[in-house]
């Protein structure tokens, strides 16, 4: 647990989206969250470019929530892994983490550039990262907004609910 004597350990999902598919996802797993642990938790929810190494270092458990681009993860979630890293190094080691990704058809590779940057901050993954496949293969279809199943909604607000629950019995 981290901060103040008496506060709520705070759950940080940190997330950026292209066409609105990973905010649905982060914004499940949030609401999950907050009522899985109501008043003992924290949940922040930041998009990428407001987050920073304070964001994760204040934070007793993280969740990384992104598209896949490219077979990588999306530019901005990169960015703020790169302005962040540095400055939590050495400071979140064995703090539980988690990905949530929404690809076109693989996620693989968003969620291996994720995992190293968890490795090299010492994090501790506590749920198997999940993979919300929104089958976009055609230009069209990649730009196009998106609409996430109930279906996936629910398992992200799982992660979400698991990681609340895990830091508020202190489990990790």
């Amino acid at each position: 647990m981290t901060g103040a004597p008496g506060t709520p350990p705070v759950l940080l999902i940190v997330w950026w989206s292209m066409t609105g598919a990973s905010m649905q996802l982060a914004q499940a797993a949030a609401l999950r969250a907050s009522e899985a642990a109501p008043g003992e938790v924290e949940v922040r929810l930041l998009r990428a470019d407001l987050a920073d190494a304070d964001d994760v270092v204040a934070a007793s458990a993280c969740l990384f929530v992104m598209p896949e681009m490219l077979g990588a993860m999306a530019g901005r979630m990169k960015d703020f892994f790169d302005r962040s890293y540095y400055g939590a190094l050495d400071r979140v080691n064995g703090r539980p983490y988690a990905l949530i990704v929404a690809a076109g058809s693989d996620g693989a590779g968003a969620v291996r550039q994720a995992e190293r940057i968890a490795t090299g901050w010492r994090l501790k993954r506590v749920v198997d990262p999940l993979i919300v496949c929104v089958h976009a293969q055609t230009p069209e279809r990649i730009l196009a907004p998106k609409v996430v199943d109930e279906a996936a909604l629910a398992r992200a607000g799982e992660v979400g609910a698991t990681l609340a629950l895990g830091v508020q019995m202190g489990l990790w």
